[in-house]
């Protein structure tokens, strides 16, 4: 029986997308998917990636190479879609073997990086230590641990890491809590401070939103 081949998946979406299509709409929230989607995928392919698929928001890759995929991830948290106005994205990735059947890839791998991929929030890039393991030292880059998690389907826990790009800066923009698009600083819609919190939005009808009911949207 042939033994099967592997690789670094990677699975990346946007973070907050139905918060994102209940506050802006559905045709906003398509166009942002479809914009997001193949802006990853060209990353990816310029990497070396193989794009495996694309279903509404999220971007599956394959990657030959741990290293490569862990900067692809990077990549795609901070840059594919950086900026103000943009919805945040999360990575998650794992390292093994699967199975290919007709284009698509199959097995424990995938299920564990799309796993992985779930518990990420916007501008993670969360990964296994199989995947740590394989990148090893990579420049500007740091693995910090983020403990053992219990996954669904998964018997025994996990260890996540984040991947950290060491010169990147962390406070770039905040999060509307209401959309989940990034909003920087000084071109914020207008703020609002709620239980000892500031909280900046992208639009005047966020920030109403958040008015009628703010723990709704601050209990996450």
């Amino acid at each position: 029986m042939t033994e099967p081949e592997g690789g670094t998946f990677v699975f990346a979406d946007i973070a907050g997308y139905t918060a994102l299509t209940e506050a802006h709409g559905d045709a906003d929230a398509a166009d942002l998917a479809a914009t997001f989607c193949r802006e990853m995928s060209r990353a990816a392919r310029a990497s070396g990636g193989e794009v495996i698929k694309s279903i509404g928001d999220a971007v599956m890759v394959r990657h030959a190479d741990p290293s490569a995929a862990v900067l692809l991830g990077l990549t795609a948290a901070h840059d594919v879609m950086a900026g103000h106005g943009f919805p945040a994205v999360r990575v998650g990735m794992h390292h093994g073997p699967a199975i290919c059947r007709e284009g698509d890839w199959f097995g424990a791998t995938v299920n564990l990086a799309a796993r992985v991929a779930g518990v990420a929030a916007g501008g993670e890039v969360l990964l296994t230590d199989a995947v740590r393991d394989g990148a090893g030292v990579l420049e500007g880059v740091e693995f910090e641990s983020r403990g053992h998690h219990r996954m669904r389907n998964v018997t025994a826990l996990v260890p996540i890491y984040v991947a950290v790009a060491e010169q990147r800066s962390r406070d770039e923009h905040d999060i509307d809590p209401v959309c989940r698009m990034l909003v920087a600083e000084g071109r914020e819609a207008g703020t609002l401070r709620h239980r000892d919190a500031l909280y900046r939005f992208c639009s005047h009808d966020c920030a109403r939103q958040f008015l009628r009911d703010p723990d709704a949207y601050t209990v996450r």
